[in-house]
Parts: structure tokens; C-alpha cells; sequence
């Protein structure tokens, strides 16, 4: 494949999704940038996720280490509490995981995008990246990095 310019009979990732006009063209730029916007929508979701979660396993850690302090409670009711804790491991795993996934195959798909190698398709990504950066990621830089996209 060799990059390009030019968008007379541009398939875009699927056969149904082609370039026919400058109105196909300009809906399908707009397109890419609405799903690349959402990519980093996905990206802050999973942020807040991954904060709360943390926040609530501190919690649980705090409220544990006070109980184990206790005078003489019953070790059922230690149990119970580790369970819990547990249980909240577990389920938080899961949603990180599914939303990991999820962003996974955005990201897979948004790289499909770029290797058509179409420069008005890269420019469009980049806008979503930016758009979508400027939409949702107003605090300080995460620790993920551009390889991770």
C-alpha cells in the first residue's frame, strides 16, 4: 500500500464504507473523528473506573485494619469483612478488564483506520485524538502513553 491523497474510490476499513464524493468524504472524515473522540471518551471512563475503585479498595483496607485492631471480635465477622473485600477485588478485575478489552479493539480499529494510508483518514484520527483529548481529558496527564493508544 503506498500513502495518498486522494479519495476517488476510497474504501474505508469495510467494502460498504467507500468514498464515492466530496459529501461522502467530508461524512466519513467527520466520522473517524467522532469515533476517535469517543476512543479517549473510553480512555477517561476507564480512568474514573480505575480511581474509584481504588479509592473504595482503600476504604475497605482502612475499615479491615481498624477491625482487626478491635478488642476481641469474632473471627466470622473478620471473615465476612475479607470476603467482601474480596468479592470487590474480584469484580473490580472484571470491569477493568472488560473495559481494557474494550479499549483494546478501539484501539485496534482506529489503527486500521490509519493504515489505509490516506492522509485525509490520518488527519482525521488526529483531530479525534485531539477533539477527544480536549473533551475529556482535562486533568493532569494519565500514565498511559501514546503506545498504549
Amino acid at each position: 500500500m503506498l500513502f495518498t491523497w486522494d479519495t476517488r474510490n476510497l474504501c474505508i476499513v469495510f467494502r460498504w464504507w467507500r468514498v464515492a464524493g466530496p459529501m461522502s468524504l467530508a461524512l466519513s472524515l467527520l466520522a473517524i473523528i467522532l469515533l476517535c473522540a469517543g476512543y479517549e471518551g473510553v480512555r477517561e471512563v476507564s480512568r474514573r473506573v480505575e480511581a474509584r475503585q481504588a479509592a473504595q479498595l482503600s476504604t475497605h483496607s482502612i475499615s479491615a485494619s481498624t477491625t482487626e485492631k478491635g478488642e476481641h471480635e469474632s473471627s466470622s465477622l473478620l471473615r465476612v469483612g475479607r470476603d467482601t473485600k474480596g468479592a470487590a477485588e474480584r469484580q473490580g478485575t472484571i470491569i477493568r478488564a472488560t473495559l481494557y478489552a474494550v479499549q483494546v479493539f478501539y484501539s485496534f480499529f482506529i489503527m486500521l483506520l490509519f493504515m489505509t494510508y490516506n492522509g485525509w483518514v490520518m488527519l482525521a484520527v488526529a483531530v479525534g485524538a485531539f477533539v477527544g483529548y480536549i473533551a475529556f481529558s482535562n486533568k493532569m496527564p494519565s500514565t498511559k502513553t501514546v503506545a498504549c493508544h
